[in-house]
């Protein structure tokens, strides 16, 4: 059975219209979730994109392999789910962003396609910037947003090229792989990711359409307060209008995006309908709520992705239960009828496992899990935050110390010491 697994980057859960926006045109996710089984609650691994997405690649959480900050990489020639796909008989082809950092590009995929794949590697090359990538300047990016071209729709537009191409000369008969040959065909995009540019039109669209987040108050938690802008950085309510109004453009950019890919197998023959069909993101974007932007944060807006899964057999529908992108690489081999390896900290989403947690890590040392509605943070020098979003979905108060939720704090306390702890 083929399979296209379809990823964006720093693509906010809330920024389509199938979960629930009212304002982003996203008609082809739209449509592919129509089908689908659409889950509410999945988070990233790391709210930072090389860890999130070498934790998506090996199934496993950042503490468990090595890779748990921006700038590392998991080591050359691990077991991934691409790995795992091509052993079994699949041809596994990777076009976009997968982010490796170190000297393995490949880490299992038989062919890639795409304009990202710089490395910091060897040494004598680690202080040099890399093509399409820098910081996030804060203050200065939101100034800068609006109307312009990101260096990453080009990347972008690169990638989709390479994937209609590739089905072209695949089911053409251009290739000497057998037509008949399952595919793992994975595009990977890098919008809606920073710099805050799209196009004059679809700007001047959204500009006094989109819902904006400003004056959020602060939450006086140092952890949670960290990275936001506003007026003591020069911020005004027309830059994170603008702003937001350039994301929400680079959201309709990438559905655009995707509905040429999706275009693109069904003009070779194929089917959507006899695929395995996947989206998700590596995370979220703040977008100014709570004050904050970019990710590097437990809020919701940061930790928690869209997430999509649409295959023969798999009722449309929508899940509450937490899941976690570690949960793919086994989801997707049971989907394809092939086995998983032991030692994935992932589960099969359609597997007899109820687990009903997830857990999340960001720069070492900061913990989150969660248990149906309440998501429970640890930080190394700042205070626990316990969450029930169930009551306060919008994360504005933190019952750490209210006696009712004393018997929750207790038990997250220690599945997270269980989490954290060495294996023996």
């Amino acid at each position: 059975m083929n399979i296209l697994f379809l990823m964006a980057d720093e693509f906010r859960y809330d920024a389509a219209g199938f979960m629930g926006n009212a304002v982003a045109r996203t008609p082809n996710l739209d449509r592919l979730a129509e089908g689908a089984m659409v889950y509410d609650a999945a988070c990233t691994p790391s709210p930072v994109c090389v860890p999130a997405r070498q934790c998506l690649a090996t199934g496993k959480y950042p503490l468990h392999i090595g890779c748990e900050r921006f700038g590392q990489d998991i080591a050359p020639g691990s077991l991934t789910f691409a790995r795992s796909f091509s052993e079994q008989g699949y041809y596994t082809t990777a076009c976009g962003k997968l982010h490796h950092r170190g000297p393995d590009q490949m880490q299992g995929w038989m062919h890639r396609i795409g304009a990202e794949t710089a490395v910091n590697w060897p040494e004598a090359f680690a202080g040099r910037s890399q093509i399409g990538r820098r910081k996030w300047r804060g203050a200065e990016d939101l100034k800068e947003s609006g109307a312009g071209l990101s260096p990453l729709a080009l990347h972008d537009d690169y990638s989709v090229r390479g994937a209609e191409d590739f089905l072209r000369m695949h089911f053409g008969g251009l290739y000497a792989i057998p037509p008949e040959t399952p595919l793992l065909l994975m595009v990977s995009l890098q919008q809606p990711h920073f710099p805050l540019l799209t196009e004059r039109e679809l700007l001047d669209f959204y500009q006094d359409r989109v819902p904006v987040y400003w004056n959020e108050p602060a939450s006086g938690h140092p952890a949670l307060d960290a990275r936001r802008l506003g007026p003591a950085e020069g911020v005004d309510e027309s830059d994170v209008r603008r702003a937001t109004a350039a994301y929400y453009g680079m959201v309709e950019q990438t559905d655009r995006r995707i509905g040429q890919i999706l275009q693109a197998v069904e003009q070779v023959g194929q089917s959507l309908a006899d695929w395995i069909v996947v989206f998700t993101s590596d995370h979220g974007e703040m977008l100014g709520q709570h004050g904050a932007w970019g990710k590097r944060s437990f809020y919701e807006g940061s930790v928690r992705v869209p997430l999509m899964v649409r295959a023969p057999g798999v009722p449309p529908g929508r899940s509450a239960a937490p899941c976690n992108l570690v949960d793919l690489y086994p989801t997707l081999l049971g989907l394809a009828g092939l086995s998983a390896p032991d030692g994935l900290d992932g589960r099969d989403l359609f597997g007899p496992d109820p687990r009903g947690e997830t857990f999340c890590q960001h720069d070492g040392s900061a913990f989150m899990i969660r248990r149906g509605n309440f998501k429970y943070l640890r930080f190394p020098h700042a205070p626990e935050v316990l969450f029930d979003l169930a009551q306060d979905p919008d994360e504005t108060r933190n019952v750490i110390d209210d006696p009712a939720h004393a018997g929750t704090v207790a038990a997250l306390r220690q599945r997270l010491d269980e989490f954290c702890s060495p294996p023996k």
